[in-house]
C-alpha cells in the first residue's frame, strides 16, 4: 500500500514522488491539446502524424519536461492482459509525481485499468474536472467527457514535473 506524504508544494503525493515540483498544468494541457487529431498508431508518439495513449504521454512530456528519460520497450496492445507487475505505473512512478487518484487535477496524467483484475495499460491526460484527453484506436487523439464509467477505471494518477 502506498503511504501518502506532504511533498514540497504542499499536494498530497505519494511515497517519495514529491522530489521535484509539478509542472504547471496549463502548460500541460496546452502541449496535450496540441497533439488533438493526431492519427492512432500503436506505438508511435510524432504529433500529427500518429501516436498511441502511451505515445502521446511520452510527446507531452517531451514538451513539457525534456528529453524522455529511457527507451520505451515493446508492449502488447491487450487491454485485459494480467500480471504481477504494474509496468506503466512502474515507469510513471519512476518520473512522475503520483497523486491519490481521488486528488487529481487538470493536467494530470491517468492509467486506467480497462478491465477487472487486469493492469493499467490506457493513459490519458485530465484537462478539466470533467474531461480528458487520450489517444483511441481508430479515433485518434481526442478530447472527451471523463464520464463515470471512464472514472471508475482509473488505477493510478500522476502530475508531470517542472523541466
Amino acid at each position: 500500500m502506498n503511504v501518502a506524504s506532504s511533498g514540497n508544494d504542499g499536494r498530497q503525493c505519494i511515497a517519495s514522488g514529491c522530489t521535484r515540483a509539478p509542472a504547471d498544468p496549463d502548460h500541460v494541457i496546452t502541449a496535450a491539446r496540441a497533439w488533438l487529431g493526431t492519427p492512432y498508431h500503436d506505438q508511435a508518439s510524432l504529433r500529427g502524424v500518429g501516436c498511441d495513449c502511451l505515445g502521446l504521454a511520452r510527446g507531452v512530456w517531451r514538451d513539457v519536461v525534456g528529453p524522455e528519460v529511457f527507451e520505451v520497450p515493446p508492449y502488447s496492445r491487450d487491454w485485459g492482459e494480467t500480471g504481477p507487475r504494474e509496468v506503466l505505473a512502474e515507469g510513471a512512478r519512476s518520473m512522475m509525481i503520483e497523486v491519490e487518484p481521488a486528488d487529481m487535477v487538470p493536467g494530470a496524467l491517468v492509467l486506467f485499468r480497462m478491465a477487472p483484475r487486469a493492469i493499467a495499460k490506457h493513459v490519458g491526460i485530465v484537462t478539466s474536472p470533467g474531461t480528458f484527453l487520450h489517444a483511441y484506436e481508430r479515433l485518434g487523439v481526442i478530447e472527451e467527457p471523463l464520464t463515470s464509467s471512464w472514472r471508475r477505471r482509473i488505477a493510478f494518477a500522476f502530475l508531470f514535473p517542472q523541466r
